[in-house]
Parts: structure tokens; sequence; C-alpha cells
């Protein structure tokens, strides 16, 4: 009995304990739901206590100017900035962080499914969505709209990115349709909304207002919005196919370009970006980049400068490496937008000229001595011939200026020793082209260049002086040509060309100099020259050129003579600089109007030998380095049209991002056979299996020191057929005798086959005896 008793005790004992268990568990419930409700008021009170405090200090800073005039007179004078406080800019933070806060503790409310509903309705944005956002921007500025349709453009700029479900991410789904009037809107009308609440004017703007406004209050609140529009741009950027949308995109951006300042790693990846479309884009396309880039250079100053002018140069190299009738003129064009960014900052751009000006000296002193194929073949190539045009046309359009003037004499030098190189007649193209820039220098200069003696030297040669043993032949473009073929050279219409071109440049370099005290004296030699010409050449055709070019030499030597026998001063004085100055700007002289009929003549020949007539080394528009005005700026409509018509198609990003794929793969799969292929050659050249050329890709590399000129992988379609031969009897115009004896006991097939023939024929010498 005592022992039940006992347990009937310990069971009511438990009894008690539970139910004291239960009431504590039931009291800790309650304590923790009402540390619930007094956190939320204690949120709403901290947002009311924002507000209060806010509206507080800007009274007493009104306060301030009655209270204490001196003091506020002097926080007036040396910090203005702190007086400027707005107590509504709080109000906005305010309103945006209670609505977060109200959804969080709606979603904690509500069941697990509801959530996920509510989740994926926020997820999705329509086309109401956007026009809301737009009309709050529009009509009140709210700031939380501006938000919204950051956060909204920010998806569309990475919609189809490979990112997963990402349940942080506030929108994640829309319609084609959406992704344009996103896209259309915050290009549009982003930049005025950043500049008004930065409190920057409407338009323009330099790096050094960029630098003085990062240690504002406003750059330090919305500092995150210009970057995320600016970051997300450069992303969409990056996966656009369209060249309506890639153009009015960067067009956009042009007028945010300033902002970058404040982003150097941004910075760095916009140039690379805006580089890449102008050297590879279309015409319409690189004239947006350049705008966009020359934009960067006027208004970052020299730290942008040097990043482009590099990589621009770099470009243009690369798209020299295979020239056709065609494509000749995207070179012209592509040379022309480089002239037009040097102008930018010319101090600048004369220490650029002058290291890439002295890589190509270097490379003509290595073909001089070394005198092997590879040494010539690096400077007889389009991109090295190019490049010689490329600063020739930076020097002339700036010759003005005192900066770049110096770069003038060795460029001319070089441009001498290329024409010199190899004196055949297979490279007679390619010293006319030497002579035409030579003549520019000295036109733009006001130098005396002797390149009479180069036009000279041609008519000597033996081709032009025999009869033409290859027949007619076709019409012969020296302009798209360096060298001519073996076939071409014997024909008459390559000798047609050669004369006709030689009378064309020597009238040139002679009408420079038709007003110098000193032309009878300077035109002499060349008329002796010419003389013997007419004298050994039995073409009538060019026995009458030549004729009638040295008649209007005599008559030049003649309206010289007859103006300098008045004349007091010797030639060396400073007051034969303004001999016949009149005459000069009026064009009198004979040569001058002679020059006149054979540039006409030169016009309609080269309009017959193409069907689009290509210019080669025009002269680029100088825009000059002032920034734009707001003259430029577009009207609402326009831009509205323009972004409309461009943002018209149903293309959205990462949509055709497994057609990329492919083409990467494909572009991986050919660069290794490459790589096999180029690894296969050097392999047969060590071992002595064969003398072919072999063939690299061409890459360029950051540092300015290597080799750009890399002759591997850089020849013509057009001149891939006989170029050892070319090669051989460049070598051996030029090389001393001891190299041409061991150029001929080298194991080719020719000496092979004379070998062969002289054992047999001493075989047979044997077998008779």
């Amino acid at each position: 009995m005592g022992t039940k008793a006992m347990d009937q005790m310990s069971e009511k004992k438990r009894g008690k304990n539970k139910l004291k268990s239960k009431k504590k568990a039931e009291d800790v419930v309650d304590v923790i739901a009402m540390d619930d409700m007094s956190d939320k008021k204690r949120g709403k009170n901290k947002l009311k206590s924002k507000k209060q405090e806010a509206e507080e200090h800007e009274e007493q800073l009104k306060r301030l100017k009655e209270t204490q005039a001196e003091f506020f007179e002097y926080m007036k004078e040396h910090d203005e900035d702190l007086l400027k406080f707005d107590a509504a800019e709080f109000e906005d933070d305010a309103d945006v962080e209670a609505e977060t806060d109200l959804e969080d503790t709606e979603k904690q409310a509500v069941d697990e499914t509801s959530v996920v509903k509510k989740v994926n309705e926020q997820k999705t944005i329509t086309a109401a969505m956007v026009d809301s956002w737009c009309k709050l921007i529009r009509e009140d500025a709210k700031l939380g709209a501006v938000r919204s349709i950051l956060r909204a453009y920010r998806t569309a700029c990475h919609y189809g990115d490979d990112t997963g479900d990402d349940p942080s991410a506030k929108f994640s789904v829309m319609s084609s349709a959406v992704f344009n009037k996103i896209m259309i809107f915050v290009l549009s009308e982003m930049d005025g909304i950043l500049r008004k609440l930065l409190r920057l004017p409407a338009t323009g703007g330099m790096k050094d207002t960029i630098m003085e406004l990062t240690n504002t209050r406003p750059w330090k609140n919305y500092n995150h919005l210009v970057k995320s529009y600016l970051g997300n741009s450069l992303h969409v950027l990056n996966q656009m196919t369209d060249q309506g949308m890639i153009s009015f995109t960067l067009r956009r951006l042009k007028h945010s370009s300033v902002f970058l300042s404040a982003f150097p790693s941004l910075l760095r990846k916009y140039i690379k970006v805006a580089l890449h479309f102008w050297g590879t884009g279309s015409s319409s396309i690189s004239v947006v980049s350049l705008l966009f880039l020359r934009d960067l250079c006027i208004r970052l100053g020299t730290d942008c400068v040097d990043d482009c002018i590099k990589g621009m140069y770099k470009a243009y190299v690369l798209n020299c490496q295979f020239v056709n009738a065609v494509k000749l003129q995207h070179i012209s064009f592509l040379g022309n937008c480089f002239i037009e960014l040097l102008g930018t900052d010319i101090s600048a751009s004369y220490q650029h000229a002058f290291v890439f000006i002295r890589q190509l000296a270097m490379i003509l002193r290595e073909a001089l001595n070394t005198k092997t194929k590879e040494a010539f073949r690096k400077v007889y190539q389009w991109k090295f011939i190019h490049c010689l045009e490329l600063w020739t046309g930076a020097v002339c359009s700036y010759s003005s200026q005192s900066e770049l003037r110096p770069v003038a004499y060795p460029l001319a030098q070089i441009i001498s020793g290329v024409a010199r190189l190899v004196p055949t007649a297979r490279y007679i193209p390619l010293r006319l082209r030497c002579v035409s820039m030579l003549n520019r220098i000295a036109a733009s200069t006001g130098t005396f260049i002797p390149v009479s003696m180069l036009l000279m030297d041609m008519l000597d040669m033996k081709e032009l002086n025999r009869p033409p043993t290859g027949g007619v032949g076709k019409g012969v473009d020296l302009r798209t040509l360096l060298k001519v073929s073996k076939p071409a050279v014997k024909t008459r219409a390559f000798q047609e060309a050669c004369v006709y071109s030689v009378v064309e440049e020597l009238v040139e370099h002679l009408t420079q100099w038709s007003y110098s005290v000193a032309f009878f004296e300077l035109s002499s030699i060349p008329t002796l020259r010419l003389r013997s010409f007419y004298k050994s050449t039995k073409a009538e055709r060019f026995r009458k050129e030549m004729k009638q070019l040295i008649s209007q030499i005599e008559a030049n030597s003649e309206f010289v003579n007859q103006k300098r026998a008045s004349v007091g001063f010797q030639p060396n004085e400073p007051a034969a600089a303004s001999f016949l100055e009149d005459e000069k700007k009026a064009g009198e002289s004979p040569l001058s109007q002679y020059a006149v009929i054979i540039r006409q003549r030169a016009k309609q020949r080269n309009e017959s030998l193409v069907e689009s007539d290509v210019i080669v080394g025009e002269d680029s528009a100088v825009f000059g380095k002032n920034a734009p005005s707001s003259d430029e700026e577009e009207d609402e409509a326009d831009r509205n049209e323009k972004g409309a018509a461009a943002f018209s198609s149903s293309w959205l990003p990462g949509s055709d991002s497994k057609e990329k794929e492919g083409e990467e793969e494909e572009e991986k799969t050919k660069k290794k056979k490459r790589k096999r292929k180029s690894q296969a050659e050097k392999k047969q050249v060590e071992e002595g299996a064969g003398e072919d050329d072999v063939v690299e890709d061409f890459v360029l590399s950051s540092d300015e020191e290597n080799d750009l000129f890399d002759i591997e992988g850089d020849k013509d379609e057009d001149e891939d057929e006989d170029d050892d031969d070319v090669d051989e009897d460049a070598a051996d115009e030029i090389a001393e005798p001891e190299t041409k004896t061991s150029k001929k006991t080298k194991g080719t097939y020719k000496t092979w086959h004379k070998n062969y023939k002289k054992t047999k024929n001493k075989k047979k010498k044997a077998r008779v005896a």
C-alpha cells in the first residue's frame, strides 16, 4: 500500500510539473510576440524620428540666420554646402524603406503558397508597370520610381544570363516589347535624370567638375545609380548584334561619358568596346564609336587620350593586313578617324608619333643591314606602307602646329629609304606611292624634298625603255598594288601607267616650286634627264608626253627668270620667301596651269580602271579640340523616333548565346589547326625539308615595343604567286657579291636541274668516247 501511495503522489507531481512547463512555454511565446510587436513599433518610430530630425535640423538652420548672424555668414563663405540641407531627401528614402518593411511583415504573415504566387507576380514586369514608373518620373520626379526603373533596366540588360533562379532579384521576367520600352526610356532620359539629382548642368561637363562633385552629399547619395546605369549599359553593349541598337546606345551613352571619370575600371572597358566597334563595325558604327572616343578624350584628358591612340593605331594596323580596291576606301576612312583623334591633344600625340615612327625606322634599318627576304618583306608589306601614309596624313593635317612638325624630317627620311630599298621595275607602284607621300609632306610643311631623282631613276629602267613583249595587257591600277607580276611588267599597259604616273608626280613636285627664285637651277637636272629619255624611247606617245613636259618647264623657267632679273636681294635672304607671292595666289605660272590639266587626266584614267572611285590619302576633316556645343543635342521627339526605330525587333539579350558558343568553338578549333600547321612547317624549315614561308596568326600585344609588323600571315591573296622569285630578285638587286654566290649554292630546283643536266651530258660524252 505504501508503494502505491508513493506512486500516486509522484504521478500527481509529474502532472503539476507538466502544467507548469506548458504555462512557461505559453508565457515565452507571449513575450516573443510582444517583442515582435515592439520591434515593429520601434521601426515605425525610427522612421518617424528620421523625418522629425531632418525637419528640426532644417528649422535650426533657418533660425541660425536670425540668432547667430555672424556665424551664419562665416558658414556661408567657407562651407555653403552644409547650409543647403533638404529634408525631402529623407522622406523619399523613408518611404522606400517603409514599403520594404511592410512587404517583409506581410510575407511573414502569409502562408508559403501565397508567398510564392506573390513573388512570381512581382518578378514579372509588365508594360503598365513601366508606364507608371515613367509617368511618376516625368511628372512627380519620384526617386522610388527611378530606382525601380533602374532595377528593371538591370534585369533587361542581364536577361538570359546563366545566373539561375536568384530569389534576391526583384524582377526577372519580361517580354520583348517591355524590353524595348525600358531600353528606349532609360537610354533617352536617364542622363537628364541623373544630372538633376546630382545638380549638374543639363549638358556638357569636364573631368574637373566630376572630381569636385565626388566630395559632395548628392554624389554620395546617388553615385550607385550612376554606376548601375553605366555598368548595365556596358553589359548589354557586349551582347548587341544589331547595328541600329549599337549606334543608338553609343550615341546616347556619349552624353553620359563624363561620369566615367569617376569609375576608372568602367572607363577602360568602355574604351575597349568602342575600339572594337570602330575597327570591326560598318561605317555608321565606326563614326559613332569615333565620336564617343573623341568625346571621352576631350572631356577626360590625357589619360584617356593615351589609351585611345594606342588602341586605334593597333586596330588600324590589323585592318591593313589584306588590301584590295574596295578595302582601300575603308582603310582611308580609318586613317582619317585616327588623325582626327590626334587633334584632341597634340602634345600627347607627338609622343606616340615619335615612338611609332621610330619603330618604322628600326624595321627599315634591319632590312638595310641584314638584306634578307624576311627583312625586305617586313618593309614591303601593306601594314608598313599604310602606317607611313597614316603618319604622313597626320603631319600634313597638323603642319601649322609646332608639336608635330619635328616628326616630318625623320618620316621623310624613312620614306626615301623605303623607296630606294629595292630599285626594280616590279616595285614601281610602291616607289610612286612613296613619292606621293613626300610631295604631300613638302607641300604642307613648305620644305624642299629632292623627289625628282627618284622619278628619273624609274624612267631609266630598261623595262620602260624597251618595246613591250607581253602584248597590250590589262589595265594596271598602281594605287592598289605594291608590286607587279613578271608577265605584267612586259605589257604595254604597265609601261603607260608607269610613265604617266611619273609625269604626274614630277609635275606636282615642280609646281610646288614653280614660284621659287631658284626654279631654274632646281629644274635643270630633271630637264636633262627627261631629254635623254625622249631620245632613248621609241614609243611616239611617250616622246610626245616628254616634249610637252619639257616645254612647260622651260616656259616656267623663263617666267621666273624675267621676274628675278629686276630683284636686288640674294636667294638666301628672307625677302626671297615673298618672291612672286601675288602670282602664286593667282596661279599664273605655266606649270600651275599645266598641273590642272594633268590632274584632270589622272582622275579620268583612275576612274576608268575601277567602277567606284577609291580615294587614297584624302585629307581628314579636322573638327578641332573644342567640346561639343549644346546645338548637337537632339529633341525629345527625335530621340524617341530613333530609339523606336533601333529597338523595334523581338531581340532579347542571351537569345543568341548558343549560336555564339558554337561560333566560338569553331574559332577555337580553327586556331588549333593553324597552330598545328605552323608547328609542322617550322619543323620542316628546321630540318631543311623546304623553303616555304611559315604562316602564323597575327597577334597584337599590349606592349608598344613589340613588333607590330610581323610578316607572318600577312600575304595578299593576289600576291601569293611568284613570291619567292620576287624576294630573290629583291635580294639580288641589293645584296653584295658574296651574298649572291651564297644564294646560288642553295639546293633549289633550278640549281638541281642544272647539275642534273651537266651530269647527264658528261655520261653521254663518256659513252661516245
